[in-house]
């Protein structure tokens, strides 16, 4: 079986039916061979509906086990169906639009399973940002009034991390911030970019206390910048974010999960130079198969990360 569909018509070839989705969630999720998860024996048998049964100690194991397909009571032809639509829009996709797309009963069960996907969009033990880093923070949000600047009312605030490459940008991180105190912006770079890095940042007093975490800290005011802007490549991803935030969803995210709806951002954002469509969907499934179960009753009392 290949790694991954190269176009639609590949897709349909290679996912005709269940059993050819369990397949290949087998083969990805264990593309060594079955290891017992229980002994550790490589020695096994196949039953229906994807179990696979150690002939060493009898312990029986579904490869969808223990990942975010567990217990799913649609098809998982119907799951495939949903990553592929969601690799192949550009940018992104409304519940709404997804519901229409692959036939879903309900809007409900279309946003429940974005959320699980985005989940998913975050690879576990993902590497920190390294080398020459930007940062900033934006505010994101409709029309309100009150305060502007970092101390804006009725907006989210959203530190975001760049890192400065000959090409341009490369990986970004991006947090949902309470304010832009030291504290704060503290433990929010400490998540996002590698100790030893040099940051670059506006003349915002608050990001001093990072070189005393172990980080090369370059302010610069805008108005002392070359070219006017001391962090043209944050603008430029914050830019890119609200455009997303108002076209794709219509600026209608609600500050619990903002966090999820970032972490798809930045899926999308790292994986635009990727030419094949197929090679996201295959590391969607990957990292689908690598993080725990997310309940709906997780999904919807959530409020913070």
């Amino acid at each position: 079986m290949n790694q991954y569909p190269a176009t639609m018509m590949d897709f349909m070839d290679m996912f005709p039916n269940e059993e050819a989705c369990l397949e290949y969630l087998s083969m990805v999720r264990w593309s060594n061979g079955y290891i017992c998860l229980r002994c550790d024996s490589h020695s096994y048998w196949k039953k229906a509906r994807g179990l696979f049964c150690c002939r060493d100690c009898g312990y029986e194991c579904s490869v969808t086990a223990g990942t975010l397909f567990q217990d799913t009571h649609k098809p998982l032809r119907l799951w495939f169906q949903a990553i592929w639509y969601v690799v192949n829009q550009k940018n992104g996709v409304s519940a709404i639009g997804l519901q229409k797309a692959i036939g879903l009963g309900s809007y409900h069960t279309a946003w429940e399973w974005l959320h699980k996907l985005r989940r998913a969009m975050v690879r576990p033990g993902r590497d920190r940002l390294s080398g020459l880093v930007e940062m900033d923070e934006t505010f994101i949000g409709g029309e309100r009034s009150g305060k502007r600047g970092r101390g804006a009312e009725g907006k989210a605030l959203v530190l975001i991390a760049a890192e400065e490459t000959p090409a341009g940008i490369g990986r970004i991180r991006l947090s949902p911030i309470v304010d832009a105190s030291s504290e704060t912006l503290k433990e929010a770079t400490l998540q996002m970019v590698e100790p030893s890095s040099t940051v670059k940042t506006d003349a915002w007093d608050a990001y001093n206390i990072l070189t005393n975490h172990g980080y090369v800290h370059v302010p610069t005011s805008h108005k002392n910048a070359e070219s006017g802007d001391a962090t043209p490549l944050v603008h430029r991803v914050a830019a890119l974010l609200k455009r997303w935030w108002l076209g794709t969803h219509q600026g209608a995210i609600r500050p619990e999960y903002l966090a999820y709806y970032l972490d798809e951002f930045t899926f999308r954002f790292n994986r635009r130079t990727s030419r094949s469509r197929g090679k996201l969907f295959y590391r969607l499934i990957q990292q689908a198969l690598e993080i725990s179960p997310v309940t709906a009753k997780t999904i919807i009392t959530t409020s913070s990360r």
